[in-house]
C-alpha cells in the first residue's frame, strides 16, 4: 500500500511553489512526520512532512519543477525494500502528471503568435522566455471576483504569475491606481547583460534567484512605480530608553522569559502615533481610502534566504513584554524557516532596523499597500546642544517613508515628532500619552 505525498494548501494568495531540495532519496526509510522536501513559495520557505511512516518511492517532481496546491509529489511506500521499485498504483498519477506537463507546455506553444504582455523578467520558465498570457478565465476565483468588485478588466492587466497569469497581487496593483492604468501598458524591454571578458566570466558564478528573493524583488519595484514615495527625517536622543532598559533589563528577562530590547518600545511609541495621525495607518482602495482602527505592525527580519515580515497583530492590545516575546518567537522562527504565510499577511504598518546592521541613516522602501514604513538606525554618541551646553548624547536617526498620494508633510513631520516624544520620555509609553 502507498500514501501520496501532496503539495498541501499553501495560504491566500499563494497559487504555486517550486521544488527546492528533497532530503531523501528514494529508497530511504521515512518515519511519520519526517520532513521530506522543501517548497519555495513567493512569501514563505516550507516543509513538506511524511504523511506515514516507510520508504520513500519514486519522487514523480524534481528538484527546481513548479507544483500547485494538492499535486502528488511522490509517495511512501509501505514494507521494505518497495521504495526501490515504483509501485504499479503509481502510474496513473504518473501519467496524470505527465498529461498535465504536456498541457502546460502545450499552452505557450498556442499563443507563440501573441505578444507577450507579462512582466519582463517574471514568470518565464526558460532563458529568454517571454511571459504569455493566459485566458481571463484561468487567472483564478480571487481575481474574478476582484474584477468583478472592483470593474478592473483582468485581461488589461500584466500578469506576474506563472504563464503570465494575473494573480491577486497584480489585480490589487491595478485597482490601486485607478481607472486610467487599467489598460495593459507595453512591457518595457530588459536590458541585456552585457557580455563578461573571458576572464572574468570564468570566476562568475550564475544562480537563479528563489521564489522569495523574486518576490521581493518584485513588490520592491512595483511600490516604488505606485506610490508617491517621500522620506522624512528626524532623529531621537535614546539616553531615557537606554537608562530604562538597563536598570530592568534582568529583572524583565527573569519575570518574563525574554530581553527586553529596543523593539518593544518603538512598537508602543509608533502605535500611538498612528492613532494620533490614522493616514499613515491607511491605504489606498481605488477611489477610496481604507482607515485602519487596528494596529498590525510588521517587524522586519533579515534571513539568509531574504526579508521576511512578520506581523505583530492587535499590538496595541500588549505590553512591551507580550511584543518582544511576540518579536523573538519570529526571529527564531524566521531564522529557522518555520514562519508561517498567515504569520505574514495582514501588516498595516511595518518597521525595519537597519541599526544592527550599522546602517546610520536609510531610506526604506514601503511594504505595500501600506502607506508607511519606519527606518530605525544605529545609535551612536553625537554632540547635541542642551540648556546651552554641548553634550554628547546616544542619538538614532528615524526615517519615516511615506505614501503622499494618502499622508501630507505635515502629516507625516507629525507622526516623526511624536514618536520621537514618546521615546525621549518613555513615561508616555506606559501611562499611554
Amino acid at each position: 500500500m502507498a500514501t501520496d505525498i501532496l503539495v498541501p494548501t499553501l495560504g491566500e494568495s499563494v497559487s504555486e511553489a517550486t521544488i527546492g531540495r528533497w532530503f531523501k532519496k528514494p529508497g530511504d526509510t521515512v518515519a511519520a512526520d519526517e520532513p521530506l522536501v522543501e517548497l519555495e513559495t513567493d512569501k514563505v520557505t516550507l516543509e513538506v512532512n511524511a504523511p506515514a511512516a516507510g520508504e520513500l518511492g519514486e519522487i514523480l517532481v524534481k528538484d527546481g519543477e513548479t507544483v500547485e496546491p494538492g499535486a502528488i509529489l511522490g509517495s511512501i511506500v509501505e514494507g521494505s525494500g518497495a521504495g526501490a521499485k515504483k509501485p504499479a498504483a503509481k502510474e496513473a498519477p504518473k501519467q496524470a502528471a505527465e498529461t498535465k506537463a504536456e498541457s502546460r507546455s502545450e499552452a505557450p506553444k498556442a499563443a507563440a503568435g501573441k505578444a507577450p504582455e507579462g512582466n519582463a523578467g517574471y514568470g518565464n520558465h526558460g532563458e529568454g522566455a517571454p511571459a504569455q498570457t493566459r485566458p481571463v478565465g484561468d487567472n483564478g476565483p480571487a481575481v474574478a471576483k476582484l474584477a468583478r468588485e472592483s470593474g478592473v478588466d483582468p485581461s488589461g492587466v500584466n500578469g506576474s504569475g506563472k504563464d503570465g497569469r494575473v494573480t491577486k497581487g497584480d489585480m490589487l496593483g491595478a485597482i490601486a491606481k485607478g481607472p486610467s492604468s487599467a489598460p495593459a501598458k507595453e512591457a518595457r524591454p530588459t536590458l541585456p547583460r552585457a557580455p563578461s571578458a573571458p576572464d572574468d566570466a570564468s570566476r562568475e558564478e550564475r544562480v537563479r534567484m528563489t521564489k522569495l528573493r523574486q518576490t521581493i524583488a518584485r513588490r520592491l519595484k512595483d511600490a516604488q512605480d505606485t506610490a508617491a514615495m517621500l522620506t522624512t527625517f528626524n532623529d531621537v536622543d535614546m539616553s531615557a530608553v537606554m537608562a530604562m532598559r538597563s536598570q530592568y533589563k534582568d529583572i524583565f528577562e527573569k519575570k518574563h522569559g525574554t530581553k527586553l530590547g529596543f523593539m518593544g518600545f518603538f512598537t508602543k511609541a509608533v502605535i500611538g502615533a498612528l492613532k494620533d495621525v490614522p493616514a499613515v495607518n491607511a491605504e489606498i482602495d481605488g477611489q477610496d481610502l481604507v482607515y485602519k482602527n487596528y494596529y498590525h505592525i510588521g517587524i522586519a527580519v533579515g534571513t539568509d534566504k531574504g526579508l521576511v515580515v512578520p506581523v505583530v497583530r492587535d499590538a496595541d492590545d500588549l505590553s512591551i513584554a507580550g511584543i518582544e516575546k511576540k518579536i523573538a518567537g519570529f526571529g527564531k522562527k524566521a531564522r529557522d524557516g518555520k514562519l508561517s504565510i498567515e504569520e505574514m499577511q495582514g501588516g498595516t504598518f511595518t518597521i525595519t532596523n537597519g541599526g544592527i546592521y550599522g546602517s546610520l541613516m536609510s531610506t526604506p522602501i514601503l511594504n505595500a499597500p501600506q502607506s508607511g514604513i519606519l527606518g530605525m538606525h544605529r545609535i551612536e554618541e553625537r554632540p547635541v546642544v542642551r540648556n546651552g551646553k554641548i553634550e554628547a548624547r546616544p542619538m538614532m536617526y528615524l526615517a519615516l517613508s511615506y505614501d503622499h498620494r494618502i499622508v501630507d508633510g505635515k502629516e507625516a513631520v507629525t507622526f516623526l515628532v511624536r514618536v520621537k516624544e514618546a521615546l525621549e520620555d518613555p513615561a508616555r509609553l506606559v501611562l499611554d500619552l
